[in-house]
C-alpha cells in the first residue's frame, strides 16, 4: 500500500546582519517578512546568532548582546512572528547563562570522577553564555531550546558547549525534528577525521539512530576557499543530484557549491549506499530499528561580512534517502541573495 504524503512548507530568511545592531537587524527581518501571511508556511528559519552578529573577539565584546531565553529580543521576535503567521519559528541567539558554568568533570579509565582541583590548580573561569537555538510554536509558545555542542573557535572565549543532540516530536508535517548549529556538522574534538566511510559523523548518526525526519541547521558558515561556479553537469559529477530548479542567474545568485558539497558529505550516513549504511550501523554497535529512510535537511545561513570574514549564504534544502548513494539538492539560495524563500517538499507519513 502506498504511503500517504503531505507537503512541508519551509520559509528561509537570508540576509546580511550588521554585528551589534540588534534592533536594526530585527527591523530588516520584519521588512523582509511583512508579506508573509498566516498559515502560508509551516516552519520559518533564521540562522545562527542572526540578530547579534557572530564574530565577537572575546567574552567582553559579546557580553552586552547576550540574551535571556524567552524574554530577550530574539525570543520576543520569534514568539510574535510565530503567533502572527501561525507557524513554527526557529532562530539562533547568544544566550546569557545566569551563573555561568565550567565544563563538567571528566572521568578516568576506571570511571571515577577526577578531582578538578588536582587536574586544574587554577580552574577555568565560568563562561557567561551559550550559542543557542530557540523554537516557538504556532500560538507563540516556547517549545524547545538547544545549545550548540561542537563549538567553533570563535565561540570558545564566551560559550559553554551543550550536552548533545536531542529530538523534538512535532506534529505533521514536521515530525521528529533535530535542531543543530553550524559547527555541529563537523568533527567534535577530541575526535579526528578517519575516512569517508567512518567519519566520525556524530550528527548524521544521531539522526539515523533516532529516526529524525527533519534536521534544521542554523548556520553562520564561512565562504569556501574555492568559491567556484559550476553547471548542472559538474554538480552531478561531484555527488549532488539536483531534483528541482534552484534559479541561479548571475554570480550573486549562485550558491557556493563547495559549501553545499561539504554540508552533504558531512551527512554521508543519511544517504550512503546500503552496504555503507550497514557499516555505519555496525560501527555504532546498534541497529536502526526506529530509523527513518528519508531525512529532510534545512540549512539556514547568512551572508555578508564581519571584519575580514565573509559568510557563504547558500541556504539550502536537501532530501537524504538511506541507501540512495547520492544526496538530493531540492532548493538553494545564492551566496549573496537577500530575501525570503518559501520552499515546499513532499513528506511521507
Amino acid at each position: 500500500m502506498a504511503m500517504a504524503t503531505t507537503t512541508l512548507r519551509v520559509g528561509i530568511v537570508q540576509f546580511a546582519p550588521k554585528i551589534g545592531q540588534v534592533q536594526a537587524n530585527i527591523a530588516k527581518v520584519q521588512e523582509l517578512c511583512k508579506r508573509l501571511t498566516p498559515r502560508s508556511v509551516d516552519l520559518l528559519c533564521f540562522p545562527e546568532m542572526i540578530f547579534s552578529g557572530y564574530m565577537f573577539p572575546d567574552a567582553a565584546s559579546i557580553s552586552p548582546y547576550l540574551e535571556h531565553p524567552r524574554t530577550g529580543p530574539t525570543s520576543v521576535f520569534c514568539a510574535e512572528i510565530a503567533r502572527r503567521l501561525e507557524c513554527y519559528v526557529v532562530a539562533g541567539f547568544p544566550e546569557r547563562l545566569e551563573h555561568g558554568f565550567s565544563p563538567p568533570p571528566t572521568t578516568n579509565t576506571t570511571g571515577s570522577v577526577q578531582n578538578l582541583i588536582d587536574m586544574h590548580p587554577s580552574p577555568p573561569p565560568a563562561l557567561p553564555g551559550a550559542n543557542t537555538a530557540i523554537l516557538y510554536g504556532p500560538t507563540g509558545e516556547f517549545l524547545s531550546l538547544y545549545r550548540k555542542s561542537n563549538l567553533y573557535k570563535t565561540d570558545l572565549s564566551w560559550a559553554t558547549a551543550g550536552h548533545g543532540f536531542t529530538v523534538v516530536d512535532l506534529p505533521p508535517p514536521l515530525g521528529k525534528t533535530t535542531i543543530a548549529i553550524c559547527n555541529d556538522l563537523n568533527v567534535q574534538a577530541p575526535a579526528v577525521w578517519n575516512s569517508i566511510e567512518d567519519g566520525p559523523y556524530e550528527l548524521a548518526r544521531h539522526c539515523v539512530r533516532e529516526g529524525t525526519r527533519l534536521l534544521i541547521m542554523l548556520n553562520a558558515w564561512l565562504k569556501s576557499d574555492t568559491d567556484e561556479s559550476e553547471d548542472e553537469g559538474e554538480v552531478a559529477e561531484n555527488g549532488l543530484e539536483r531534483v528541482s530548479p534552484v534559479g541561479i542567474d548571475g554570480d550573486s545568485q549562485q550558491p557556493d557549491w563547495s559549501v553545499l558539497r561539504w554540508w552533504a558529505m558531512r551527512l554521508y550516513p543519511t544517504w550512503a549506499r546500503d552496504r555503507e549504511s550497514e557499516k555505519v550501523e555496525r560501527n555504532e554497535h546498534q541497529t536502526d530499528a526506529k530509523g527513518s529512510q528519508e531525512l529532510m535537511v534545512v540549512l539556514s545561513n547568512r551572508f555578508g561580512h564581519e571584519g575580514d570574514i565573509t559568510f557563504a549564504g547558500s541556504s539550502a534544502m536537501f532530501l537524504m534517502c538511506r541507501g540512495s548513494g547520492r544526496p538530493q539538492l531540492l532548493h538553494a539560495m545564492g551566496k549573496r541573495e537577500e530575501g525570503v524563500k518559501i520552499w515546499t517538499a513532499p513528506i511521507r507519513q
